[in-house]
């Protein structure tokens, strides 16, 4: 599977931990016991005093080096800032920095302390109060203060990207209240995921960035007080990271067991064909493939077959997300649903499966996949609840079996559905005249697909003799990754691949992939530009949900809705991960549930390696 995904590292971090538990305390004259992590539902898995992650070996050596690919598709980088819209940023740039806490693998939504040794949530959620240790230092010596804190607040909220600036609007204070004690202020009611989104913010150095413009690109190493730094670079090339000897955090119950590798190494490379002739070369030790083609027919090289490279396949119990086809529905001939929805038959997946993945993956159709977040049967009587109020304004289907995309027959054409397809063009106004569809004011019905991945070229060409099967004049439009990277901030596509990952405890960021409010956001996640009001109202209870319950209703109801809508022609997923490495690596006897767990969780085994290095 080839995923089309280029996001900030930051972004990531910020969507995955988001969430809140009630009733952890607040601010004066309300304060509560402070507590050293912050969760969503139900209490927390580790208890105050823990050692370490289950899933970490908390002896585990240091040394080595664990060298990987740079970032899916991007050959080269520009800037070592991934906080800002502008620029390409490195791989890796997330380990520089610390963060008040950090999450814990293999719970849903749990954070622990990091800098910040405790939180207070208020009892009405509208604040939450960290304590800072006073060991934590960035990597010059100086202190971490709550100072630091309120800029790296205020900073972000002001010059970080769309998104993040997005999910920070209703941040609507940050003070220090001294220097080792720092409170952040909400307003509104989708307050619920604002304590861990601040929680889990890079911290920046306030003195640093007074002689350093942050809103701009650089190729200055920043200062950050997490456990790596850049020891060395070369666009296009690699970078490296270097292992902090004396790294403040190292042997803190979060960190015990993780982050053993002195180096690491980020190679980039131009396409996915040179990057694995590089595997087998030795250039690089491990690779994550998400090309199915190549798993199953790429591998049967020396090195595989005699045990020096290994190949596994990890389960992934985390939300699988949607990957598909956008549709971008500012442009007019896509604002007709059945113009949509024809494009969607027009895919024959069981086609592409068969000929082209080898039978690896199975159809998307939910944008909540490998969940249970996922909407299925009929609406419950708790989602009707939330669906009844909108009835005039949506469509009948909502309200019955959510829409899944139809199986083909396997042909690579399938007549029913082009007929089908075909017939919602006719009612939609796009007539054949002289084999083309046009509109009633004679305009060709184009489709563009924009992309960069020439691994996608052999997806996207039976898509297109499809769609021109139907009178659409179809076309690939491959571009390099800046350009990319520009027109989809931009919004300048017709149709694009994208994959959304959603975590485990959906909050205020899906206002990022879905609301009217992103729609018209430059550089946010809403690339079809769904503007309705429906779904904006279903975020809200998403986002409002006060048990798990709760958030599986209204996930379920908004997953209903944009199925309904046709804003994507659906792709695939599969629920594991597969991995490719060369055999010189330990790791912990148990996976994090929640993540592959390889950077920051295996080490290097020098006895591995020596048998290695003798063949």
């Amino acid at each position: 599977m080839a995923v089309l995904s280029i996001s900030r590292n930051i972004v990531v971090t910020l969507m995955i931990v988001a969430g809140l538990v009630p009733g952890l305390g607040g601010p004066a004259p309300a304060m509560a016991e402070p507590r050293h992590g912050i969760s969503v539902f139900g209490e927390l898995k580790y208890p105050a005093g823990f050692s370490h992650f289950d899933y970490v070996r908390p002896d585990a050596p240091k040394g080595g080096r664990m060298s990987l690919i740079g970032s899916a598709g991007r050959i080269t980088f520009d800037s070592f800032n991934n906080f800002i819209l502008k620029g390409d940023p490195a791989q890796g740039l997330e380990y520089l920095f610390d963060s008040l806490m950090v999450r814990a693998y293999d719970e849903p939504d749990s954070v622990y302390g990091l800098i910040a040794r405790d939180a207070d949530v208020a009892p009405d959620k509208l604040s939450v109060t960290f304590r800072l240790r006073p060991e934590a230092k960035f990597a010059d010596g100086s202190p971490v203060t709550a100072a630091d804190l309120v800029f790296s607040l205020e900073t972000l909220k002001k010059d970080g990207e769309p998104t993040i600036s997005l999910s920070l609007r209703d941040v609507e204070k940050v003070e220090a209240l001294d220097a080792a004690t720092v409170r952040y202020t909400f307003k509104g009611e989708l307050v619920r995921d604002l304590p861990l989104i601040v929680a889990t913010l890079p911290v920046l150095s306030k003195v640093y960035y007074t002689t350093k413009a942050f809103a701009e690109t650089t190729l200055d190493p920043p200062l950050g007080s997490g456990p790596y730094a850049i020891a060395d670079h070369k666009p296009g090339t690699f970078i490296t990271y270097k292992r902090r000897a004396d790294y403040w955090a190292r042997d803190l119950p979060v960190n015990r067991g993780r982050f053993n590798f002195d180096e690491l190494r980020y190679e980039y490379f131009r396409d996915r064909n040179v990057e694995l002739e590089n595997l087998f070369n030795g250039t690089f030790d491990f690779r994550e493939e998400f090309t199915s083609l190549h798993w199953a027919t790429g591998y049967d090289k020396a090195p595989v077959k005699d045990g020096r490279i290994q190949r596994d396949t990890l389960p992934d119990d985390s939300p699988s997300g949607a990957q598909g086809f956008f549709i971008n529905t500012r442009r007019d001939k896509f604002k007709d649903v059945r113009v949509r929805k024809a494009l969607d038959l027009a895919f024959d997946f069981e086609w592409s499966n068969k000929n082209l993945f080898y039978g690896l993956y199975t159809r998307g159709g939910s944008f909540f996949e490998n969940s249970d977040m996922k909407a299925y049967g009929p609406p419950s009587p708790e989602e009707l609840k939330l669906l009844e109020p909108h009835r005039g304004t949506l469509p009948e289907a909502v309200f019955g079996e959510p829409f899944s995309s139809p199986v083909s027959d396997g042909s690579g054409a399938d007549r029913k559905l082009l007929r089908e397809a075909s017939s919602l063009l006719d009612a939609a106004g796009y007539k054949i005249v002289n084999n083309k569809r046009v509109s009633a004011k004679g305009e060709q019905l184009d489709v563009e697909i924009l992309l960069f991945d020439a691994g996608f070229e052999r997806i996207i060409g039976p898509y297109v003799e499809n769609l021109k099967r139907i009178g659409i004049e179809a076309s690939l439009r491959k571009v390099d990754p800046a350009q990319y990277e520009r027109r989809v901030k931009a919004f300048d596509f017709d149709m694009t691949v994208k994959r959304y990952i959603m975590r485990l405890t959906p909050g205020i960021e899906l206002k990022t992939y879905w609301s009217s409010e992103a729609a018209k956001l430059e550089g946010s996640q809403n690339l079809a530009g769904i503007a309705d009001l429906v779904i904006d109202d279903l975020i809200g209870k998403v986002t409002q949900a006060k048990s798990r319950a709760e958030l599986l209703t209204a996930t379920r109801a908004i997953d209903r809705v944009l199925r309904a809508g046709h804003y994507w022609v659906p792709h695939w997923y599969k629920a594991s991960h597969n991995l490719a490495y060369w055999n010189k690596f330990g790791r912990p006897a148990i996976k994090p549930r929640y993540d592959r767990g390889v950077v920051h969780t295996w080490w290097y085994d020098p006895g591995k390696a020596a048998k290695l290095n003798s063949n």
